[in-house]
C-alpha cells in the first residue's frame, strides 16, 4: 500500500508541475491564414475506397523493389526501397505495419491528409542486406520480407517542418477538435511532434498542409504499455473500455490518452511528451465531436471492413475491429 501511495504522489506531482496542453474547449475561431490546411471536404464519403486508401489502386507499389538504405529514425525498423517503376517507398517492418494501414484509411475517409500506405504479406527486395542494424529478425530470408507497410508522401508535397498539438493555427477550430476525436477513436497515443508534418505544395508554395504522419501506434491500448504488442494493433486491448468518459452540457472528455506506466518516467523525453499531450481528449466541444461522428457515420460497415482487410488482418479480426469502430462512432453520434 505504501509503494502504491508513493507512486501516486509522484505521478500527481508530475502532473501538477507539467505545462498543461492548450487544447481545452475554447470559443469558436477561424484559422486566420487561408494557406494553412488541416482538413478538406471529403465529398461523397460513401464512395471512398478504403481498401486502396488515398493512393488508390493505381498508385500501389510495383514489386519487386530494390533496397536503397536503412532508415534509422524512430523506434521501428524501416528501410527505403525503389519499386520497378522507380518510385521510392519507406518500408516498415514489425507490429505497427498493419494498424497504420487501417488508421490511415479511416482518417483519410473523413477529410484529413494522410500518406499513401499499402500492406504486403510478402515483399521481395532485391539486394537485401544479409544483416540489418535494426529488425534483422523481421527481415525474412532470401530477400522475401514478410508483413510490411510501404509508405510514401502524397504526390506534389514536400515536408517543410513539424507541428505540435499545443501550438498550431487550428487550436479551437472544429476541424482540429475533430482530429482530436479521431486520434482517440484510432487510439493513436504516440503524438510526438516528430509524427506530425507541415507539407508544402509544389504547385502552390504558399499553401501549408498539416498532417499526422505516423499512425502506427493505433488500435490497441489507450497509451503505451510495458509490452508493445498490447499497446498497438491488439483487438482485445482495443475492445477494452469506452471511448467517452465524461459528458458535460457543452463538452466531453474522452478516455484517451492515458499516461504510460510510471517506470517510463526514466525515459524523460517520452514521458514529458505524454504528459504534454494528456489533454488531447479532454474538454472537446460536444458539437465538434458530433460533427466528426456525422462524417464517420457516412461510412458503411463494408468500407470499415475494407480498411482492416487492407491491413492483412484475418477475417475474424477484421470483424472484431469493425464492430468496435461502429459502436464507438455510435457513441459519438449520441453525444
Amino acid at each position: 500500500m505504501g509503494q502504491f501511495r508513493g507512486s501516486a504522489v509522484i505521478r500527481s506531482a508530475i502532473l501538477i508541475l507539467a505545462v498543461p496542453l492548450l487544447v481545452q474547449a475554447q470559443d469558436r475561431r477561424e484559422v486566420k491564414s487561408e494557406t494553412a490546411v488541416l482538413w478538406t471536404d471529403p465529398g461523397d464519403i460513401s464512395s471512398r475506397n478504403l481498401f486502396w486508401g488515398s493512393g488508390g489502386e493505381k498508385d500501389q507499389p510495383r514489386p519487386p523493389v530494390e533496397f536503397v538504405e536503412e532508415d534509422m529514425h524512430g523506434t521501428n525498423p524501416k528501410f527505403d526501397a525503389k519499386d520497378s517503376s522507380g518510385e521510392k517507398w519507406r518500408v516498415k517492418m514489425g507490429p505497427e505495419a498493419r494498424p497504420e494501414i487501417a488508421a490511415s484509411r479511416l482518417l483519410w475517409a473523413v477529410g484529413y491528409t494522410t500518406n499513401e500506405n499499402y500492406f504486403l504479406t510478402t515483399l521481395h527486395v532485391n539486394n537485401m542486406p544479409a544483416h540489418l542494424r535494426r529488425g534483422q529478425e523481421l527481415s525474412g530470408s532470401g530477400g522475401d520480407v514478410p508483413n510490411v507497410r510501404l509508405q510514401r508522401r502524397p504526390k506534389g508535397l514536400k515536408k517543410v517542418g513539424n507541428w505540435n498539438w499545443s501550438a498550431n493555427p487550428f487550436v479551437g477550430t472544429r476541424e482540429f477538435n475533430g482530429l482530436r476525436v479521431m486520434m482517440a477513436l484510432l487510439r493513436n497515443w504516440d503524438l510526438d511532434s516528430d509524427n506530425s508534418a507541415i507539407l508544402e505544395s509544389e504547385h502552390n508554395p504558399d499553401q501549408k498542409i498539416y498532417m499526422v504522419t505516423d499512425l502506427g501506434s493505433t488500435f490497441g491500448a489507450t497509451g503505451r504499455r510495458y509490452r508493445q504488442r498490447d499497446s498497438i494493433g491488439k483487438l482485445d486491448a482495443y475492445r477494452h473500455g469506452r471511448l467517452v468518459r465524461t459528458i458535460r452540457p457543452q463538452s466531453v472528455d474522452l478516455s484517451f490518452p492515458s499516461l504510460p506506466p510510471l517506470s517510463f518516467i526514466f525515459d524523460v523525453p517520452f514521458y514529458r511528451n505524454q504528459i504534454n499531450v494528456h489533454g488531447i481528449g479532454k474538454k472537446i466541444p460536444r458539437a465538434d465531436a458530433r460533427w466528426i461522428a456525422s462524417l464517420l457515420g457516412r461510412l458503411s460497415a463494408d468500407q470499415i471492413r475494407d480498411a482492416f482487410r487492407a491491413a492483412g488482418y484475418s477475417p475474424e479480426v477484421v470483424e472484431g475491429f469493425t464492430a468496435v469502430v461502429i459502436a464507438r462512432i455510435q457513441e459519438l453520434k449520441e453525444l
